[in-house]
């Protein structure tokens, strides 16, 4: 289908089903944006508040370059007169009408397509690979979006440095290239932000999947209860539900949220008949082998047996599995293409990714970047490593601050050397996320680690690599496949995979800025 290049103002509000009074007078748009510098003439222009800046204000910048028509939202402060020359639409949330609108731009794609959502704290990137590669062993025309890429056919496509979801206008373009490709299914990775700013508003989700809910985010939502809420927003938008019955803090909240069926999956829970759905159950399941064994229990029917075999290491990543399998079994899959699909996902860029230069050391890069995450890497590495287990990590500035004691702690429990260094400190000292970093690390119980601190990046990794010795593992946590260091408001190009190939062969790596810059 050949991208709409004009529609009627009047025709794209009916389509988005804003709830808002037709426009006095109809234009043809030629675009939709919230960015003042992109607007081309006959540009829809949507304004919103947003978390650093306010749309509003920009709204003389965007007509004089052109716009045809404004978007903004109720109450807000907009001189009069600029907007006497165009039609102006008020809504209640800018953010999602977008969304609705990007949507209906065009054609409304998922109304076409299978979709299926992926959303939680930890391992979501790992399910939606998983998931991805289910549906291409079924012989499905599938596509992905990931916090890594999309996936469209043949194409891969880089969704940016710190992406999280992608903003709508990407979310409706990447799922109008896959429809118009021949894509039947598509997964999408989805995170609390993008929930909670109406990113994949207007998109028809057909299976939702939670992974877990631990502890992220909270500069943003506040409290924990509001996290979980945001996740929910997936699930009262898809009428499938798999939910990981291990994680009681998610499942009591969501398992209350209507469905039309429910997939339910455990490593610890045996199946019961309190709800009603399918239970899919790994008893004993240990990833040290390879593989294991999950059990499929549905009503009046005998259980499914899944032997499924993984290239993934670490036993967090069997509730990643039974989760994929979940949403597979929603759809229908056969198990052998489930086992196939599990199979054959190799490894992801920047999850417990080998990094091989010939060293006598195993040297890891993952993405660890949450209390949970980090303590399930670690734990996960200390099972395979035979001598001593040395970690770099840091945490973020400006964001969650609580997470700073759980890592510092979790780091000096579970690692024999722990370095601190720079994840993204942005504008806030590095001295201060340390500070909170070395407190978690002081009460931890029993406290295992030597502990250092070294702010350069590349440093602290050569560091690291020059302490370990034959049979120790080194991991760089927290960055995985991003491909760049913030510092101050810039990002830096800066790959953990390449600065442990150099520091594995002696080189400091340089691809960062200097120490200390914006903060």
């Amino acid at each position: 289908m050949t991208p709409a290049t004009s529609r009627s103002l009047v025709e794209l509000v009916r389509a988005a089903g804003l709830e808002v009074p037709q426009p006095e007078r109809d234009v043809p748009i030629t675009q939709i944006t919230t960015r003042s510098q992109h607007v081309r003439p006959g540009a829809l222009f949507v304004a919103y508040r947003g978390v650093s800046a306010d749309g509003h204000h920009y709204v003389a910048d965007a007509l004089a370059r052109g716009a045809a028509a404004v978007v903004v939202e109720e109450g807000a402060q907009v001189a009069p007169e600029l907007l006497a020359a165009v039609p102006v639409l008020r809504v209640s949330n800018g953010r999602r009408a977008f969304a609705l609108l990007c949507s209906a731009w065009h054609d409304h794609p998922s109304r076409c397509m299978t979709l299926i959502g992926v959303t939680g704290t930890d391992g979501k990137t790992t399910t939606t690979n998983l998931i991805y590669r289910i549906l291409l062993a079924a012989g499905l025309r599938a596509g992905m979006i990931s916090t890594v890429n999309a996936v469209i056919g043949d194409q891969t496509l880089d969704t940016g440095l710190h992406t999280t979801t992608p903003d709508a206008d990407e979310v409706q373009r990447y799922l109008a290239q896959m429809r118009d490709a021949g894509m039947t299914h598509v997964v999408l990775e989805v995170t609390s932000h993008g929930l909670a700013q109406h990113r994949v508003d207007g998109c028809d989700f057909d299976v939702a999947v939670i992974t877990n809910i631990t502890h992220d985010h909270l500069d943003l939502h506040g409290t924990r209860e509001a996290y979980r809420a945001a996740k929910g927003r997936l699930f009262e938008m898809a009428r499938v539900h798999v939910l990981n019955v291990d994680d009681s803090f998610s499942f009591n909240y969501l398992v209350r949220l209507p469905a039309e069926q429910r997939i339910f999956y455990s490593r610890e829970i045996q199946p019961n008949g309190r709800y009603d759905g399918v239970w899919l159950y790994a008893p004993r399941a240990d990833l040290r082998k390879g593989h294991f064994t999950a059990f499929a229990f549905r009503h009046a029917q005998p259980p499914l047996s899944l032997a499924l075999r993984t290239h993934l290491v670490g036993n967090y990543n069997i509730s990643n599995i039974l989760a994929a399998s979940g949403a597979a079994l929603a759809l229908g899959i056969a198990p052998e293409a489930i086992a196939r699909g599990v199979a054959d996902l190799q490894g992801i860029p920047g999850r417990m990714e080998r990094i091989d230069e010939g060293q006598p050391y195993l040297a890891i890069v993952d993405f660890a970047h949450t209390p949970n995450a980090l303590e399930q890497c670690l734990l996960a590495l200390r099972e395979i490593t035979p001598k001593r287990l040395i970690v770099v990590f840091g945490c973020a500035g400006e964001r969650d601050v609580q997470k700073r004691y759980l890592m510092g702690r979790a780091a000096a429990e579970l690692a024999d050397i722990a370095i601190f260094t720079a994840e993204d400190p942005r504008r806030e000292p590095i001295e201060v996320i340390f500070a909170e970093m070395h407190r978690g690390a002081q009460d931890a119980s029993p406290r295992r680690a030597h502990i250092e601190a070294i702010p350069d990046r590349g440093a602290a990794i050569l560091a690291a690599c020059q302490l370990a010795q034959p049979g120790d593992t080194v991991v760089a946590c927290g960055k995985g496949h991003e491909q760049s260091l913030c510092f101050g408001t810039t990002e830096y190009a800066w790959d953990d995979r390449a600065a442990m190939r150099l520091a594995i062969r002696g080189i400091k790596p340089e691809l960062g800025p200097p120490v200390g810059v914006g903060s």
